[in-house]
């Protein structure tokens, strides 16, 4: 009977630390998207134009797909739980400064510093999720579950964010991840267990300087391609700059001591498929929110309360998706979870491009099956991917792991994102992507036989 009763306590302890971390990402995700549906609202009153606004939307990605490796590493060298409280008060810092912004520049300002706080959250959040589930088969459970909430938290972004802004104001929405971080730096210390940090380990700053540089400014390049050439100095030298600082980094990497990266962690098949799946699925579904938001509100003249209203359907896919993964998982495998979801990811966004910019398609056969079918499929393929991209990691690179697999799901709506905006129509953007999901659908469907 005292055996029942400590193993119930315990379990019932693992959860509620599942929440407090499931609540964290939730924040990071939500904060991301956001800003997406009120963007034509915060365009009016600032008087900007769509170039700034693209930027203001990636501005959170790019400091976080810049930092999180480095992020990754804090986590293991300083222990999970430790590295998790420092992000979370830089992060709740400059979520008090956004709602507050008078002008654009202060907003991009603090969604950058935001972005930079949630990339040391984030793996460390995953880092201490592999200590409150240390057996290797509670783990793959709790990151099936892990990989759904995350296009659940932009689809949860997306809709609150909008009726927020539309019954009070976008300020509001962005005062949402405030609330959340400091609720979690105030639980931190009673839900979570601690992480000894790995004192052997060095930070590897050269390296850390060198990928956080090369990626930042690669991206930044192909966000602003939005409004200049491919050919202009401002797109060329961040684009050229980023690549040769990437170079650079792999060539110091490999002769490193303790490695940012170790070289040989992304020649696993499977992993490498997984981040690539992470990162196709992540720019659908953040391209898909952020254009349709746009159409929706300029060509139909719809309010923000109506837009939210059209993606709640993507919401309810999402949450019935996102519950029978981790069973189809633990049923079929990671892998054939991950391919299914792909192809069915695929065919929703290439239903939304052929049915869903017609300003005189109705809403139920226009843009509704897409919007069902997308997000089924990305919460699948989410689920299916993160179980798939760490697994066999060791325990001391859970942080590695961790800033890997989140710096594939935020440089697709940041860097995939901009790059397919400049191949023609958003109709013709959304084309693609849904074929790029399809061709890694099929090449996992390959590889699994």
């Amino acid at each position: 009977m005292a055996v029942t009763s400590t193993a119930y306590a315990c379990a019932s302890r693992n959860r509620r630390a599942f929440v407090l971390l499931g609540s964290a990402q939730t924040m990071l995700i939500y904060t991301l998207s956001a800003i997406a549906v009120p963007l034509p609202g915060i365009g009016r009153e600032f008087g900007v134009a769509r170039t700034d606004l693209i930027l203001l939307s990636a501005a959170y990605g790019l400091s976080f797909a810049g930092l999180v490796l480095f992020g990754g590493r804090l986590a293991d060298r300083c222990g999970g739980r430790r590295a998790l409280t420092a992000g979370l008060v830089l992060f709740a810092a400059a979520s008090a400064v956004a709602p507050l912004a008078q002008g654009i520049g202060v907003l991009l300002v603090a969604r950058f510093a935001q972005g930079a706080g949630a990339a040391v959250v984030a793996p460390a959040a995953m880092a201490v999720l592999r200590t409150v589930f240390p057996a290797p088969a509670e783990y793959g459970t709790a990151m099936a579950t892990w990989g759904g909430l995350s296009v659940l938290d932009a689809t949860a972004g997306n809709v609150l964010s909008g009726v927020i802004a539309s019954l009070l104001s976008w300020r509001w929405a962005l005062a949402v991840p405030f609330v959340v971080a400091v609720a979690a730096l105030a639980l931190a210390p009673k839900l979570l267990p601690g992480t000894a940090p790995h004192r052997g380990r060095t930070l590897d700053l050269p390296g850390a300087v060198l990928a956080t540089a090369g990626i930042t400014l690669a991206s930044y390049g192909f966000v602003v391609t939005d409004g200049r050439s491919w050919w202009s100095a401002g797109v060329l030298a961040p684009l050229l700059g980023g690549a040769a600082l990437v170079v650079v980094f792999w060539y110091v990497e490999r002769r490193a001591r303790d490695p940012l990266l170790p070289p040989g962690f992304l020649l696993d098949r499977w992993r490498a498929l997984a981040l690539t799946a992470t990162a196709l699925s992540a720019c659908g579904t953040g391209m898909t929110f952020v254009v349709l938001s746009l159409r929706l509100q300029q060509d139909r003249d719809w309010s923000q309360l109506q837009t939210s209203a059209a993606f709640a359907p993507f919401a309810v896919a999402l949450i019935a998706s996102g519950r029978a993964a981790g069973p189809l998982i633990g049923r079929y495998g990671a892998k054939a979870v991950a391919a299914a979801g792909l192809a069915t990811a695929a065919a929703g966004l290439v239903l939304l491009a052929f049915t869903g910019f017609d300003v005189h398609t109705p809403y139920v056969y226009g843009l509704l099956p897409g919007l069902v079918l997308l997000p089924a499929g990305a919460a699948a393929s989410f689920a299916g991917a993160a179980v798939l991209a760490t697994a066999d990691v060791p325990h001391q690179q859970s942080g590695l792991a961790a800033g890997v697999l989140n710096t594939a799901m935020e440089l697709g709506p940041t860097v995939l994102f901009a790059v397919l905006l400049t191949l023609g129509s958003d109709a013709t953007s959304l084309a693609v992507a849904g074929a790029s999901l399809a061709a890694v659908a099929l090449l996992h469907h390959h590889l699994t036989k």
